[in-house]
C-alpha cells in the first residue's frame, strides 16, 4: 500500500518538489495476481490514466522508476495553458476536418478540466485561474498574436488581444509590444498537482510502486508481463506514460521525438518589492523562437526561464548571469535578486509540434511528444486512455492512432539545440 511521506531519497528535482503542499507518495512493490492496466511512469499521464481507469472500474498499477513527478511533471514551469504552441488554424490544417476541430475543442478546455480535478479532489497546488499572457517580444510577434486572437475569437473562446499599454499594466514592464490574454488558462505548482493526482488515484483504488524500474515488456497468453528490477506485473493492458523521459524499454520509442531542455530559476521571496509584477499572477510566455517565461508564485518568488540547460547553479555560473540580466532588463526597479533554486527538465519535441498516440502492440499504448504542454496534455490523454480501455471506440480519441516513425536526426538536432540555447544564454548575459 502506498503511504504518504514528505521525504525523498534523492535531492529535490525542483523548487516545486521542496515547496509542494501535497505529500509525496512512496509505494513499495507488491505482487498481485493480475491487474487490468499496468502503467509505466508516475507523471501527469500515468497518474491521470490510473485515476480515470479506477474511476471506471478497472484495476491499475503505476510503476515509477524514481519518485512521483520525477521527470517533466515535477520540473514544469507550471503554466496551465490551453491547446498547443501551434495556433488553432495550424492544428486544424495538419489534423484535418475531423480530428482538427475535436482536438482544438478538447485541448482548449484542458485547463478547465485540470482545475475541475483540482477542485474535486481538493488538491493543494497554488492554483490560480487568472489566465496566461502570450507576450509579443517584437512587432512581428504581435502580428502573430493578432492571427491567433482572430481565430480563437472565431471559435468563441475567451481571449483578449492586449495593446502595449494594457500589457505593461498586467505584466509590470514596458518591454513587450502587446499580448494575448487567455482567460481559460492559469498557473499551479506542478509537482503538487502531480502528487494530488497520485493521492486521488490511490483513493480511487490504484496502487503505485515507486523506486521500481520496468526492464522488459513481453506478451504471453493474451496478457502482458511487465518485468521490473523487483519482480513482475501481469496485466491485460499496458500504458507507457514516460514522454520525454522514455528510455529503451520499448525499442525505438525514444527516437520518435527530439529532446530539448528547459530551465528555470526561482528567486528568494521578494515580498512587496514584486507587487507591481503580474499583480494578477498570470503566467507569461513570449513569442520568441527561443521561448522565455516569467511568473510570480504564491510566495512572491519570481520564476524566470527559457530553453536550455542550467549552466552553473543558483549561486553562480552562466544561467544565473542570464537570469539577473533578464530581470534587470525587464523589471529594472527590483534591484539585486538572489535565487532560491535552479533546475531544468526535458521536453519531447515532435517534427510537426503535435503529440502522438501509438498502439505499439496489441494492448500496449502510449501518448507521447507533448512539446512542452504536459499539464493539460498528460491529464487529457490519461482520461482518453481510460475511456478507450473501458469501451470508447479508438476513432473517438483526441488524435488518430499512428505508427511510430523516427524523428529525423533526433540526436543530432538535440545537440544542435543544446549548443544554440547555450549560446543564447551567453549572448543575453552580456
Amino acid at each position: 500500500m502506498a503511504t504518504p511521506d514528505n521525504t525523498t531519497a534523492k535531492p529535490p528535482v525542483s523548487l516545486w518538489d521542496r515547496s509542494a503542499e501535497e505529500k509525496n507518495h512512496i509505494g513499495q512493490f507488491e505482487t498481485d495476481e493480475k491487474v487490468d492496466v499496468a502503467i509505466v511512469g508516475g507523471g501527469f499521464t500515468g497518474l491521470s490514466t490510473a485515476l480515470h481507469c479506477c474511476e471506471q472500474g478497472l484495476s491499475a498499477r503505476v510503476i515509477e522508476q524514481n519518485q512521483i513527478g520525477f521527470g517533466g511533471s515535477g520540473r514544469n514551469c507550471g503554466l496551465v495553458n490551453a491547446a498547443l504552441w501551434l495556433p488553432p488554424q495550424d492544428v486544424r490544417q495538419q489534423l484535418g476536418n475531423v480530428y482538427g476541430p475535436r482536438f482544438i475543442e478538447q485541448f482548449g478546455k484542458g485547463p478547465e478540466y485540470v482545475f475541475s480535478l483540482i477542485e474535486k479532489h481538493q488538491m493543494r497546488c497554488e492554483a490560480t485561474k487568472t489566465g496566461t499572457i502570450h507576450a509579443a517580444h517584437s512587432p512581428a510577434g504581435f502580428k502573430e498574436l493578432e492571427g491567433r486572437a482572430a481565430e480563437w475569437r472565431r471559435l468563441n473562446e475567451p481571449v483578449d488581444l492586449l495593446d502595449r499599454k494594457t500589457t505593461e499594466e498586467l505584466i509590470g514592464t514596458d518591454k513587450f509590444y502587446g499580448g494575448l490574454l487567455d482567460h481559460r488558462a492559469g498557473t499551479i505548482n506542478p509537482m503538487s498537482y502531480c502528487r494530488g493526482l497520485a493521492r486521488a488515484a490511490i483513493g480511487a483504488g490504484a496502487s503505485i510502486s515507486t523506486g521500481v524500474q520496468a526492464t522488459r515488456l513481453q506478451r504471453e497468453n493474451n496478457h502482458w508481463i511487465v518485468d521490473t528490477d523487483q519482480g513482475a506485473v501481469l496485466a491485460d493492458k499496458v500504458i507507457l506514460g514516460t514522454n520525454a523521459y522514455t528510455d529503451s524499454l520499448w525499442p525505438g520509442l525514444n527516437r520518435v521525438f527530439t529532446i530539448i531542455h528547459y530551465f528555470q530559476l526561482a528567486s528568494q521571496p521578494l515580498g512587496s518589492d514584486a507587487s507591481h509584477i503580474l499583480p494578477g499572477r498570470q503566467g507569461v510566455w513570449d513569442t520568441g523562437k527561443i521561448m522565455f517565461n516569467v511568473r510570480r508564485d504564491a510566495y512572491d518568488r519570481l520564476l524566470i526561464g527559457s530553453m536550455g540547460r542550467i549552466h552553473g547553479s543558483k549561486d553562480n555560473g552562466l544561467s544565473k548571469r542570464w537570469a539577473l540580466k533578464q530581470i534587470k532588463r525587464i523589471f529594472p526597479s527590483i534591484g539585486p535578486v538572489s535565487f532560491e533554486d535552479a533546475w531544468y527538465g526535458q521536453i519531447a519535441m515532435t517534427p510537426d509540434h503535435l503529440p502522438r498516440i501509438y498502439e505499439l502492440d496489441e494492448g500496449l499504448y502510449t501518448s507521447i511528444g507533448y512539446n512542452g504542454r504536459g499539464i493539460t496534455t498528460g491529464t487529457i490523454f490519461g482520461r482518453a486512455m481510460a475511456d478507450m480501455l473501458t469501451g470508447m471506440d479508438k476513432s473517438e480519441l483526441p488524435l488518430p492512432i499512428s505508427t511510430p516513425e523516427k524523428a529525423p536526426g533526433s540526436t543530432m538536432m538535440s545537440r544542435f539545440y543544446q549548443t544554440a540555447f547555450a549560446a543564447n544564454q551567453v549572448m543575453q548575459s552580456i
